[in-house]
């Protein structure tokens, strides 16, 4: 990473969990301590980087779904450092008319997403906004203060792999509650999360020893179990094959995948005409 692009406020003194990710996915926008700390988690759980490429995969194969589905707006929280295969770029490759909001609160995320859409010359289609996804109302106006969403169309909200970084004290649940609310009947929610639940032997004691490490980290992870990872979805409709390994859905016929049970992923999508008041329910 080229010093000179520092950003204001930048965390130096700490891993920082969406440079990790970053450079488990093989990018470059991290430095020697989020590189250390990356090398000591894969020593704790050696099929973190698999397993990051695994749910990478996950995400295009959820923004494809959403774009069969006639969803070509897509809203991602926590949308960590550009790396290939960003959502706008998946979407692009399918919709030339697709639009895409980025959201993050880490500095180095923000820059490079906006120098990478700088370069793409399209900021009537795509945005990305320095903000904390748990402020469910003030990013839902700065979403649409970019003029890049319309909200009274569906919409596909991502949180992947984060959420396992917000415990419930932070609000989180009644953050994405919100976000839920505010979505036009047919949106969909794209969700992967940590978990221990269906874990065994090496696995759960790899994850475990992954969950104590990421401590020193500036985001603590958390493991929630697959009833508390399926109440974020609410009344919205999962979609077959439900909330499942991220290896697990819907993979593309021929390809690679990880066969790994600690991190599930679903897409559900919400319905018209139901109050989102009620727990979540299979389709």
């Amino acid at each position: 990473m080229d010093p000179d692009f520092l950003p204001d406020a930048i965390d130096l003194d700490r891993p920082n969990i969406a440079r990790i990710y970053d450079w488990a996915l093989g990018g470059s926008a991290n430095w020697a301590i989020d590189r250390q700390y990356g090398e000591q988690a894969v020593q704790a759980f050696p099929l973190a980087k698999a397993l990051a490429r695994g749910n990478r995969d996950f995400l295009g194969r959820a923004v494809r779904y959403c774009l069969a589905e006639g969803i070509t707006q897509f809203l991602d929280l926590g949308s960590g450092i550009p790396t290939a295969g960003n959502v706008h770029e998946v979407a692009d490759d399918y919709a030339d008319d697709s639009r895409c909001v980025y959201v993050d609160h880490e500095p180095v995320a923000v820059a490079h997403g906006r120098m990478l859409l700088e370069e793409a010359g399209d900021p009537e289609r795509h945005a990305v906004l320095h903000a904390d996804l748990r402020d469910a109302e003030e990013v839902w106006e700065a979403a649409l203060a970019t003029g890049v969403l319309d909200p009274d169309r569906p919409i596909c909200l991502l949180t992947v792999a984060v959420l396992h970084f917000l415990p419930d004290v932070t609000g989180v649940r009644q953050a994405i509650r919100d976000y839920r609310t505010l979505l036009a009947p047919g949106s969909a929610y794209v969700l992967s999360h940590a978990t221990e639940s269906g874990v065994e032997g090496e696995e759960l004691e790899q994850i475990r020893k992954l969950v104590k490490l990421s401590e020193r980290s500036s985001s603590p992870a958390v493991s929630r179990s697959l009833d508390e990872i399926a109440a974020f979805f609410g009344t919205f409709d999962v979609v077959e094959p439900g909330i499942v390994p991220v290896g697990e859905w819907r993979p593309e016929p021929g390809a690679a995948t990880v066969r790994l049970a600690s991190v599930v992923g679903g897409v559900g999508r919400k319905p018209g005409g139901r109050n989102d008041d009620a727990g979540p329910r299979s389709a």
